[in-house]
């Protein structure tokens, strides 16, 4: 397969592509500093030979030799090439990771913005403990091969830069030197991909449910100790665990192997240069001795880079999977007054309508179809004269508020969470709301109000007050249509009376429809029209 077609073939792949055509000064600029710093290391190295060679000689020459030997040109050259190969390091880290940060700053809103408008069957399957995966250690692991991308740069410094030096003493040593250098680069990244690359796919993946089990486990801790399951729980998660460590023992194998190697690699290069370097004078042999050691060690991160390149390539695909093409946008603005049908009944403007049947008939189905939360079934619902599951996915959002019966919460303030309902709401609207949902009074009584910490997911309200909270939300989206899911499970009597009533008067002041869903008698009084969805899909 052409490298186009590959890229073309993922999203992730294209993404990184256009990416790294923006970013072409700075990673351009960090290979640079890359390749400073591994010429500077080579030289320095290498004139350290040199120098302590030449030194040892001139002592032994007696007073006339140490006072013609030029020790003052060499020590400039040292803090030369030590300033260089620290600026170049600084360099390489510095422009690489912000190449690096900037192009993941707009990867992981992608990757979020796939998994919320892709199919829903799709994001739906995903639980939350695996798209945290994705979003954290998958990107993670592309953002090293990104910064590695200085690596080819340093390695050919390197190489440069140690041939010219070793050259000095003996141009033979310099082709020993550039075959043991090529030995160590093909051999060491062939072995790699065969040591390396599977467990760095499974270490991800083992991650991934280790995580996933994490998250699972962490939100049902409550039930876990009541029923006295938390030693069976960790004995769950501990299988993830040792998964995981099993991959980490075996990519550490494989690395070791690969040190072993190139230390092998290197100490047969360093004999094969010095001895053909030894003919010549001693303090240029010491320099290519030295210069060997350092332009292997430059040229050994394009091995290292290998050793990530089996997480890389899994990163991806698992990316690819959230970034998957999603629906295009629907181009036409969507009118308010836009009619929606439903089961054959025209919503008529400001209708409150009651949507009945048994448990499992498909009521909350219905909602989510609207909100495209999931697939809209076919025939059942109309946006104006088309089809709903014949448009863009969430297609009707623009014309919905909705309050589901399972509260979702940020974890954050009262505030932070109401303005999920209207960004740019003001602390008047945040109390009419919460007026409206009964929960005015307790939001008062926290120690800071509306700037008050609830928690985990909230979790520092109970479930009632989690779903007026959610409930209040809601009232503050200017929307058309309210859909409320059960808005009253969970109170008294009395609060739920004064929920009901306080709905009744903000529904008739707004002109708004709702679409209601309740097993309680109180909140179906506000409806005019009932609709049965006994039995449907």
């Amino acid at each position: 397969m052409s490298p186009k077609a590959l890229v073309s073939s993922s999203p992730v792949r294209a993404f990184l592509a256009v990416e790294v055509r923006r970013r072409r000064p700075e990673l351009i600029a960090a290979a640079l500093a890359g390749a400073v710093t591994a010429a500077s290391a080579t030289l320095l190295l290498g004139l350290s030979g040199w120098f302590l060679a030449g030194a040892a000689l001139a002592g032994a020459g007696g007073p006339a030799a140490i006072a013609a030997f030029n020790y003052l040109l060499p020590s400039a050259g040292f803090r030369a090439l030590a300033l260089g190969r620290t600026a170049g390091r600084y360099g390489e880290r510095l422009l690489g990771h912000q190449a690096a940060l900037k192009a993941l700053a707009e990867l992981r809103p992608a990757l979020f913005s796939g998994l919320a408008a892709g199919p829903p069957e799709r994001s739906l399957a995903l639980s939350s403990g695996e798209a945290s995966a994705r979003l954290v250690q998958d990107v993670a692991a592309v953002e090293t091969a990104f910064v590695r991308r200085s690596a080819p740069w340093g390695a050919m410094a390197a190489a440069g830069s140690g041939a010219a030096v070793i050259a000095l003493a003996s141009p033979a040593a310099a082709v020993a030197f550039l075959i043991g250098l090529a030995a160590q680069i093909l051999i060491g990244r062939g072995l790699a991909k065969r040591l390396t690359d599977e467990a760095g796919r499974d270490g991800l993946r083992a991650a991934g449910r280790l995580k996933d089990g994490l998250n699972a486990y962490a939100l049902a801790s409550a039930e876990l100790r009541c029923f006295d399951l938390v030693e069976p729980a960790v004995r769950a998660l501990m299988v993830h665990d040792a998964e995981l460590g099993r991959a980490g023992l075996r990519r550490d194998d494989g690395q070791a192997v690969l040190g072993l190697l190139q230390a092998a690699v290197t100490a047969v290069t360093v004999v094969m240069v010095a001895a053909l370097a030894a003919h010549g004078p001693m303090a240029l042999a010491a320099l290519a001795v030295l210069a060997t050691l350092a332009g292997l060690d430059g040229a050994a991160g394009l091995v290292a880079a290998a050793q990530q390149d089996g997480a890389y390539r899994e990163a991806v695909e698992r990316l690819d999977e959230a970034a998957a093409a999603t629906p295009a946008a629907d181009p036409r603005p969507i009118d308010r007054n836009t009619p929606i049908t439903l089961d054959g009944h025209r919503l008529a403007a400001g209708e409150r309508i009651a949507l009945v049947g048994p448990s499992g008939c498909g009521k909350t189905r219905t909602f989510e179809a609207l909100l495209g939360l999931r697939t809209a079934p076919a025939g059942r619902l109309r946006l104006g004269e088309t089809p709903l599951e014949s448009l863009p996915i969430g297609a009707a959002r623009p014309l919905l508020a909705h309050a589901p019966q399972d509260a979702r919460l940020l974890t954050g303030t009262v505030a932070e969470n109401l303005r999920l309902g209207r960004p740019d709401a003001d602390d008047d609207a945040f109390w009419a709301v919460l007026e409206d949902a009964q929960l005015a009074a307790r939001v008062r009584r926290l120690p800071e109000g509306l700037d008050s910490w609830i928690g985990d997911g909230g979790e520092q309200l109970s479930g009632g007050e989690r779903r007026r909270l959610s409930l209040a939300r809601a009232l503050l989206r200017d929307a058309p249509w309210l859909l409320l899911d059960e808005p009253t499970e969970g109170l008294d009597a009395h609060t739920e009376a004064a929920l009901v009533a306080a709905l009744d008067a903000r529904l008739t002041r707004t002109g708004q429809g709702a679409l209601i869903i309740s097993h309680r008698p109180a909140p179906l009084r506000l409806c005019g029209t009932t609709i049965d969805v006994d039995g449907r899909p």
